[in-house]
């Protein structure tokens, strides 16, 4: 079951770092993006909860308020993600997503009343080190990195209040809320900022693009990622999750060609992230296993 739910989070982590790509495809901002995005993928998972399952949508006014409250983190690391994108490209914006890992080591112990695992602040250090090093040399792309480490930590928050959520309601539930309460929020804040006359300014192409983006990219692999609760820790989640960057800047060297590619330096950076983080988990393993 272990090493099925390993390929299950490996499969809905590609469909995540296949979002970058989509993200740049689609013309609309990331305003505009983040909000049609959230209401179709709201209307996928009522459709599917109501409809095919059949299972009560109700919650507590508490669960509600928590999950309204961890669905605007949401709306506000895809915004962030989006918005990097748009002003950088999907390299940098997916290599921004390693810092997720530093921010865990530090947030999920207090959350889940754990001592700090000094290997997982040292890996995280480390990345720290390795986004500086892109920042200095990818300098052009400022705007981008910091809106990059902004997603980072939104969805940092998301991740790991959302395990502290499993287990209270479906899966379904928890999703479902989230993400039609971040749209909601989204909603008003443009209605009383203005913006939300410009959510017709979206052409059929996009929003072709962002409804399967919103399903197939979104409903799925978010239902999924809650049910593999059962099976791993956040941190195993957030750790897997950061090797979205290796699926999505490969995806978009070779789809998007010249204005994906990097210095040297930015590739030697990702690649000391990525096996910081493999190294990180080989340690967990390990450990694991002397415990068992």
């Amino acid at each position: 079951m272990q090493k099925l739910a390993l390929f299950r989070l490996h499969l809905i982590v590609f469909l995540w770092g296949f979002t970058a790509i989509l993200g740049k495809l689609i013309h609309a901002n990331a305003q505009i993006l983040v909000f049609y995005r959230m209401l179709f993928a709201a209307i996928c998972l009522f459709v599917y909860i109501r409809v095919f399952k059949k299972e009560s949508i109700k919650v507590s006014k508490k669960m509600f308020f928590q999950l309204a409250a961890i669905g605007f983190a949401m709306a506000l690391h895809w915004y962030c993600f989006f918005y990097s994108i748009k002003v950088s490209n999907v390299s940098i914006a997916l290599s921004c997503l390693s810092l997720s890992t530093l921010f865990a080591s530090i947030l999920e112990p207090i959350i889940f009343k754990r001592k700090i695992d000094i290997s997982e602040v040292v890996m995280g250090v480390v990345i720290v080190s390795c986004i500086l090093l892109i920042f200095k040399t990818e300098f052009q792309y400022k705007e981008g990195i910091m809106y990059g480490v902004l997603c980072a930590i939104f969805g940092t928050i998301f991740s790991v209040f959302n395990g502290k959520m499993f287990g209270k309601t479906s899966s379904g539930n928890i999703i479902f809320y989230e993400i039609f309460c971040g749209w909601f929020i989204l909603m008003i804040i443009y209605l009383f900022s203005g913006q939300i006359f410009q959510m017709n300014e979206i052409s059929y192409r996009d929003i072709a693009l962002i409804c399967l983006l919103a399903s197939v990219f979104t409903a799925f692999p978010m239902l999924e990622s809650v049910n593999l609760m059962k099976y791993i820790s956040p941190f195993t989640l957030i750790l897997t999750v950061n090797l979205e960057p290796v699926y999505g800047i490969i995806l978009a060297f070779f789809i998007f060609g010249e204005s994906e590619h990097m210095s040297p330096i930015f590739y030697i950076a990702s690649g000391v992230m990525i096996l910081a983080i493999i190294a990180n988990g080989l340690i967990k393993a390990k450990k694991q296993k002397k415990l068992n």
